[in-house]
């Protein structure tokens, strides 16, 4: 069976001072706010003046402190193949999320909106959100992660002052991980003529391309009669390549077929974007216009795997959840965007917004920077996981949520696969069948163009029920050695790993006897960096690779998680304190753990990889085996242990472990030197690595992803601090407390070790280094000039490092 799908992108970039004179875009972000209830605060005459000022995005709960008694649970999780209900106290991460929030902003609006239609957008509301204008409630939305807008062009006062209150409320028992609090995505007021493009209006495909030409197609919806629609089509660097314009108007909507010759491809490796700039007029007047970012691509799926632009291209890919670590929920695009960078670097090319709809911002940078996207939209239908979970809402909103997540992103390059679901209780029975046959027609029909799948961990069930056959994309979760059995029983003729591996690590952290096994738990509530634990329903990377390397009609993996994320701390669930995530190839501080460089190995086709582990300071263990692994793309390497060869080893296809990894299991712990040689086919050496037994902390290293930034109150510089002896090697057992002071053009905005037990908060300006090292994040204000940054420690010389915020205009 094959399914195939032509799609190209948009994504709409709308910005105020561009089209000032057919639509304006106005930020909403200074509110008032104050957590609690409070029967009064949607009124117009209301006083808050007493209320905290805040800038939203906003994630109120992320302050915390960290509680065991925050939704405490006692649950049995069936998904994790428990068997008895157990008291779980970091499963949604302790923090203060639970309960009522109330925000409230003034907003005066021009003569000159007179007649116009505005739109008041909600990219995101965690959760329950309920709309007050003028002291009227004018609509709500229950599900935290929709995007939603309500029309107030005939409710906002025009020159006047308007009060906007949003009542927001968290339920106990209502997540599986930490959802956050607030306005967590951005809240706008678009100003447009009445006569216009309507909200999330344009449809942009390419249903037409070969070598030398696409045939680019748009579908825009319109307001109004008699109109005229024009398009100039720009290449990357402004140059226009392509005209059309058409007034042959069918109901709402207006089609245009633009041909393009010669087009770049859209891909992860060119994510090449062309401009549209659209046009309205209505008797030859100019009422709406808007630039459009948009990718020529072709996506199809085969039993011979997916390809993207006729080539087969794996996905190699990662689960996402939507926090940001130290920051919580509230979106920030140079978080983001760093997130991004790093996974570039792992040589990931996809990415699974798990288990909700993905914030604009990271689409926008997944478009920019090239990234394969699962949009998925629940973790819940009907039959609950959780007690307040979306269950309560699936029958009257899952129709409208679905249809604002396909209208506001379909446009995305990205995207290549919807997901209706995550591991949802309704795989089993027919009624099961029929909610999935429902959605994924809405999915089908609000976009034609793409596949929808879901990520099943009941393999026998929906083979039984029929479940798996009806999907586009047969998603399985886990499952690993079901996956013949699934090929051969499912009619599409491929399968994909929708979330894989769930390998449980704590960086820098290493456990003897160096075991391989399930579960597996210790006093320190940390989890062994040797890569070789995990849970009872998943495997250790190996099992995937397999299936990936060896099987064409695997479309490839999304592996759990690609960063550690606030909860669901399994296998530590009913510990404390421990209310953080171990399945991160990379911890909830952004620094990378042994994991990352396994599948770097792999993945990343373009650069070397040669990673040693563990560390070589284990003063008390002199005479103990401690075994040696090395992560490289070579096939072998020779270790060195203080001079002496310890051997080569060589990559061996027959074993699991060998396969993928080296291994020198039997080295006898003394300080010193291990140094590691990896060979290239020819038997010449490649690259070489040094780990040294580090002597007593010195001094502190400072380290910054960027050292510019722009001074626009948000921008964020992550400077990591390392702990090091007087040579500058690392010393992997730091756990001194550190002290952090920010002067100048900036603001210390937070701080994270990566330690899923530590209970210091995050925005205060001191925190204990973890295996040697955190990071603090430096944010501008909106001054241009130097940033200081001073890290204080007992017993080592202070690190200090200079940032420069520039302003938001320069080339950075």
């Amino acid at each position: 069976m094959n399914l195939k799908f032509y799609i190209s992108l948009l994504f709409l970039i709308a910005q105020t001072y561009l089209f000032s004179q057919t639509r304006e875009i106005q930020e909403l972000e200074s509110w008032k706010f104050y957590q609690g209830e409070n029967q009064n605060a949607y009124q117009t005459n209301f006083d808050d003046s007493s209320w905290q000022e805040v800038i939203v995005p906003h994630d109120w709960a992320i302050y915390g402190p960290f509680d065991k008694e925050v939704d405490k649970q006692v649950v049995k999780i069936e998904q994790n193949n428990e068997e008895k209900a157990t008291e779980k106290t970091g499963r949604t991460g302790a923090l203060p999320f639970i309960g009522t929030g109330w925000y409230r902003t003034k907003l005066k609006v021009p003569e000159s909106a007179q007649g116009k239609q505005l739109l008041l957008t909600f990219d995101g509301a965690m959760s329950n959100a309920e709309v007050f204008l003028n002291g009227k409630k004018i609509g709500g939305r229950p599900y935290g992660y929709s995007y939603f807008y309500f029309d107030v062009s005939d409710k906002l006062k025009i020159n006047e002052e308007n009060i906007i209150a949003v009542r927001l409320e968290n339920e106990p028992r209502s997540s599986r991980w930490y959802p956050g609090a607030g306005l967590y995505r951005k809240v706008q007021l678009i100003t447009k003529n009445p006569v216009s493009f309507q909200h999330w209006g344009h449809t942009i495909t390419t249903p037409i391309i070969d070598e030398d030409m696409a045939k680019v197609q748009i579908k825009s919806k319109v307001n109004g009669d008699n109109i005229c629609v024009e398009t100039i089509i720009k290449d990357i660097e402004g140059k226009t390549v392509a005209t059309n314009s058409n007034c042959q108007q069918f109901g709402d909507e207006i089609e245009q077929n633009i041909k393009v010759n010669n087009p770049e491809l859209w891909s992860p490796s060119n994510p090449y974007l062309y401009t549209a700039e659209v046009k309205l007029f209505q008797n030859e007047e100019l009422k709406d216009q808007q630039e459009i970012n948009f990718g020529i691509r072709e996506i199809e799926y085969t039993t011979e795997g997916f390809k993207l632009n006729g080539e087969v291209t794996k996905f190699k890919g990662v689960c996402l959840h939507h926090d940001l670590g130290p920051l919580g929920t509230a979106i920030n695009r140079a978080a983001l965007k760093r997130q991004l960078s790093i996974l570039k670097d792992l040589g990931c090319n996809a990415i699974r917004s798990a288990h909700n709809m993905p914030s604009l911002e990271q689409l926008e940078l997944c478009d920019e920077m090239g990234f394969l996207v699962i949009a998925e939209s629940f973790d819940e239908w009907k039959r609950p996981k959780v007690q307040n979970g979306y269950n309560k809402h699936f029958d009257k909103w899952a129709e409208r949520d679905v249809e604002n997540l396909v209208r506001a992103t379909k446009n995305h390059p990205s995207i290549v696969m919807w997901s209706a679901g995550n591991e949802v209780p309704d795989q089993h029975g027919s009624e099961g069948v029929k909610r999935l046959h429902w959605l994924q027609d809405i999915f089908h029909r609000e976009d034609p163009t793409r596949p929808v799948t879901v990520g099943m961990d009941q393999v026998k069930a929906v083979m039984e029920s029929g479940f798996g056959s009806v999907l586009d994309i047969p998603g399985l979760n886990y499952r690993v050695h079901l996956y013949d059995e699934a090929y051969e029983k499912f009619p599409q003729g491929f399968i994909l790993g929708s979330e894989t591996a769930s390998t449980v690590s704590s960086r820098g952290i290493y456990k003897f006897p160096v075991q391989k096994g399930y579960n597996m738990t210790y006093p320190d509530m940390q989890s062994s960096s040797y890569d070789l634990e995990y849970c009872s329903w998943s495997n250790i990377p190996e099992v995937d690779f397999v299936e990936q390397d060896d099987h064409d009609w695997v479309l490839g993996e999304f592996v759990w998680t690609g960063f550690d994320y606030l909860g669901e701390p399994t296998p530590y669930d009913n510990y404390w304190p421990s209310r953080s995530s171990y399945f991160g190839m990379v911890d909830l501080a952004g620094i990378p753990k042994d994991r990352y460089y396994l599948y770097r190995s792999r993945w990343n086709t373009e650069d070397e990889t040669l990673h040693i582990l563990p560390h070589w300071n284990w003063e008390g263990r002199e005479g103990e085996v401690t075994p040696v692994f090395v992560y490289t793309n070579y096939d072998k390497a020779e270790l060195f242990f203080n001079g002496k060869s310890q051997g080569i080893r060589e990559k061996k296809k027959d074993s699991l472990l060998e396969r993928y990894r080296l291994m020198w299991k039997d080295i006898v712990y003394e300080p010193g030197k291990l140094k590691v040689i990896a060979y290239d086919e020819n038997g010449e050496p490649a690259i070489e690595k040094e780990v040294v037994t580090a002597g007593k902390p010195h001094h502190l290293k400072l380290e910054a992803d960027r050292n510019t930034i722009i001074a626009d109150g948000e921008d964020i510089s992550f400077v990591t601090v390392s702990v090091v002896d007087k040579d500058g090697n690392l010393c992997p057992n730091a756990t001194i407390q550190l002290n952090f002071e920010v002067s100048g053009a900036g603001e210390y905005r937070a701080a994270c070790n990566g330690d899923p037990t530590s209970l210091e908060m995050f925005h205060l300006p001191t925190m204990k280094a973890f295996s040697g090292k955190l990071v603090v994040l430096v944010k501008s204000n909106e001054k241009t000039g130097k940033i200081d940054l001073k890290v204080k420690g007992k017993g080592v010389k202070d690190g200090k490092i200079t940032l420069t915020a520039e302003a938001k205009d320069s080339e950075i």
